[in-house]
C-alpha cells in the first residue's frame, strides 16, 4: 500500500485542462492525479417522465471526441485520463480501494438533481472510507459567491434584472492558465479503454453535409473555433446581425456544445472577448455574445433556486395548464411531418444533425406547446435525447419559457410559423433544404403550400396529404401573413430580418478546428 498522496478529480462536464480549477488544485496538494471520467450507465437509458432516449448518437458521438482529445491533452502534460464503465459513487469507491493512498476526491458541483444525487453518494463513500472531498464551481462565467444576492433565493425571476445586476456589482474571474505539467498516474493504475457507441449500445451516426454543426468534440477543436470565429474571420464583429441565421457554420458562434461538456471555459470567452474589443472593435454584437453567457449564467442558478421545480409539469410558476398528451400529434412533431414547412424542416435538421439554430429551437417549442397544446416535457425530453449541445438548465429552462411557465415576463407569449418563417427564411431556401418533397416550390409560397392553387401544386410535384402532409393544426393568425392573390398564390415574402443564410457560406472549412455557438434564449447556439 502506498503513503504517497493522491487526488482522484472526477470528471463530468468540465472536459478541458484551462481554467480548470481541479488541476489546479490537485497539483498543489497529491503527488499523483487521477483524471477520472466514468460512463454512467444512468445516462444511457430512458428519460425521466416519458422513457424516452437519454443520449442521443449525435451527443454520444461528440462526447467520446472530447474523451480522447481530453486523454491526448493529458498524455501531453505527462498525465492521462483513466476511463472506466460505471456509476461515479462505484468506480470511485473500487479505486480508493485499490490504490490505497487516496487522500481526496475533487470534482465541479453541478445543478440538477440527478448529478446532485451522484455528489451525494461520492461524499457518502468518501466519509465511510475516511477520504476528504474538495469541490469547486467552474460552470458559469460569473462564478456563484460573486453574484450581488445575499441567498439563491433573492436571484430575480427577470432575466434583465439579473443581468443589470452582475453586470455593475459584480467581476468575472480571470481565467486560470493551462498547467504546463501534471503529475503522473500511480504505477500500476490502467488507463482503460474509451468505449466505441456500439458499446453503450448506440449506433454512429452518418454525417450530414447540410448541418450546421459539422465539427468535432474537445477543447483543442474548441479553442480553435474561437480561434476562427473571433481572430481569423471576425465573424463575431457581425454576430448580432447573423445570429438568426439558419444555414452555414458562422451565422452563430456554436460554442454551446463545448459549454454544454465544460470543453470551453465561459470565462475564457468572456475575456477573449475583451480582448478582441481591445485590439480590433467593440460593438453590440462583441457585447451580445457576453449577454448571450449571461442567459446561460441565469439558467444555471435558476435551477439553483428552483431545483426540481425545473422538471415539474406546473414549472417555476406552478401554473397548472391544460396539456395534452397526443401520441400521433407528438409523432408529427419530432418527425418533422407536421404539415407547417418552417416547423418540419427544423425538426428533421435536428433528427438528422442534433443541431437546430436558435431561432429554430424558440419556433419548434412555440409550436409544441402553444399551436399543438402538448405537455412541454415532450418537447424538453426530445431535445435531451437529440441535442449535441444538451444543457440540462438551459434546455428546461428555455422549455419552460416557452410554455409559459418559467421566467418570461410576457403573459401568452406565442410565436407565428408563418410570419417567423417569413422573417427568418423568405425566399424558402432553408425550407427547401431540409423538406426536398417541397423543392419545386418557389420563394415563399413554400412555407404555406395548402394556399396553393391545385395547378400551382401539381406544377411542383406535390400532393398534399400523399407527397406532404397537410396542416395538423392551422391558427388563425397565420392568415394575415397570406396574400390575397388569386390562385392562392401563397404568402407575400414580407420578411424582413434574413433570407435563413449564413453572412458567409465558406465557413465550413472551419469545421477542421471545430464549431461554437452563442448562447440566447435557447442555449448557447
Amino acid at each position: 500500500m502506498s503513503t504517497t498522496r493522491t487526488v482522484i478529480c472526477l470528471l463530468r462536464n468540465d472536459l478541458r485542462l484551462h481554467d480548470n480549477e481541479l488541476f489546479h488544485w490537485a497539483q498543489r496538494n497529491a503527488e499523483h492525479i487521477v483524471p477520472l471520467y466514468c460512463f454512467d450507465p444512468r445516462h444511457y437509458v430512458g428519460t425521466y417522465n416519458f422513457n424516452l432516449p437519454k443520449t442521443g448518437p449525435f451527443r454520444l458521438r461528440f462526447l467520446l471526441e472530447s474523451i480522447r482529445d481530453l486523454r491526448n491533452m493529458l498524455l501531453s502534460k505527462g498525465s492521462n485520463l483513466v476511463v472506466r464503465k460505471g456509476k461515479p459513487e462505484e468506480v470511485v469507491a473500487d479505486l480508493i480501494k485499490q490504490l490505497g493512498s487516496v487522500s481526496s476526491v475533487a470534482f465541479h458541483e453541478e445543478v440538477a438533481s440527478e448529478e446532485l444525487n451522484v455528489e451525494k453518494k461520492v461524499k457518502e463513500v468518501c466519509a465511510q472510507l475516511k477520504v476528504k472531498v474538495h469541490t469547486c464551481w467552474g460552470s458559469t462565467l460569473f462564478h456563484r459567491e460573486d453574484l450581488p444576492f445575499h441567498h439563491m433565493s433573492r436571484l430575480p425571476d427577470v432575466y434583465t434584472e439579473f443581468r443589470k445586476a452582475v453586470e455593475s456589482q459584480s467581476r468575472v474571474r480571470p481565467v486560470l492558465q493551462t498547467p504546463e505539467r501534471l503529475n503522473p498516474l500511480p504505477p500500476g493504475l490502467e488507463e482503460g479503454a474509451i468505449p466505441t457507441a456500439e458499446d453503450l449500445q448506440q449506433t454512429e451516426p452518418v454525417a450530414d453535409p447540410r448541418s450546421a454543426f459539422p465539427c468535432t468534440g474537445g477543447e483543442s477543436s474548441a479553442l480553435a473555433r474561437l480561434k476562427h470565429y473571433f481572430w481569423d474571420t471576425d465573424a463575431v464583429a457581425t454576430y448580432k446581425e447573423t445570429r438568426n441565421g439558419l444555414i452555414g457554420v458562422d451565422y452563430s458562434t456554436k460554442f454551446s456544445p463545448w459549454l454544454a461538456l465544460g470543453c470551453i471555459s465561459p470565462r475564457y470567452i468572456y475575456h477573449q472577448i475583451k480582448k478582441y474589443e481591445r485590439e480590433r472593435t467593440a460593438n453590440q454584437s462583441t457585447y451580445w455574445v457576453i449577454f448571450e453567457l449571461l442567459w446561460r449564467d441565469y439558467f444555471k442558478f435558476v435551477g439553483i433556486k428552483y431545483g426540481n421545480k425545473m422538471f415539474q409539469v406546473k414549472g417555476l410558476q406552478g401554473k397548472s395548464v391544460p396539456w395534452k398528451m397526443d401520441t400521433k400529434l407528438f409523432d408529427a412533431w419530432k418527425e418533422g411531418r407536421t404539415g407547417v414547412p418552417f416547423v418540419d424542416a427544423n425538426m428533421r435538421e435536428l433528427a438528422l444533425t442534433g443541431f437546430m439554430s436558435n431561432r429554430g429551437r424558440q419556433n419548434v417549442a412555440s409550436f409544441l406547446t402553444k399551436d399543438l397544446g402538448l405537455d412541454w416535457r415532450l418537447g424538453a425530453e426530445w431535445f435531451e435525447y437529440l441535442l449535441i449541445d444538451h444543457d440540462v438548465c438551459s434546455n428546461y429552462g428555455n422549455w419552460l419559457y416557452s410554455a409559459g411557465i418559467g421566467n418570461d415576463p410576457r403573459e401568452n407569449r406565442k410565436f407565428n410559423m408563418i410570419k417567423q418563417a417569413l422573417d427568418y427564411d423568405n425566399n424558402g431556401e432553408y425550407v427547401r433544404r431540409w423538406v426536398p418533397e417541397l423543392g419545386a416550390v418557389r420563394g415563399a409560397d413554400v412555407h404555406t403550400p395548402w394556399n396553393l392553387s391545385s395547378a400551382a401544386l401539381s406544377h411542383a410535384g406535390v400532393s398534399l396529404g400523399e407527397t406532404y402532409p397537410n396542416p395538423i393544426v392551422t391558427a388563425p393568425e397565420w392568415s394575415r401573413h397570406v396574400s390575397k392573390k388569386p390562385g392562392g398564390a401563397g404568402p407575400s415574402p414580407r420578411g424582413k430580418k434574413g433570407d435563413g443564410r449564413s453572412f458567409n457560406l465558406k465557413t465550413d472549412s472551419s469545421c477542421k478546428f471545430g464549431v461554437i455557438s452563442a448562447v440566447n434564449v435557447y442555449t448557447v447556439t
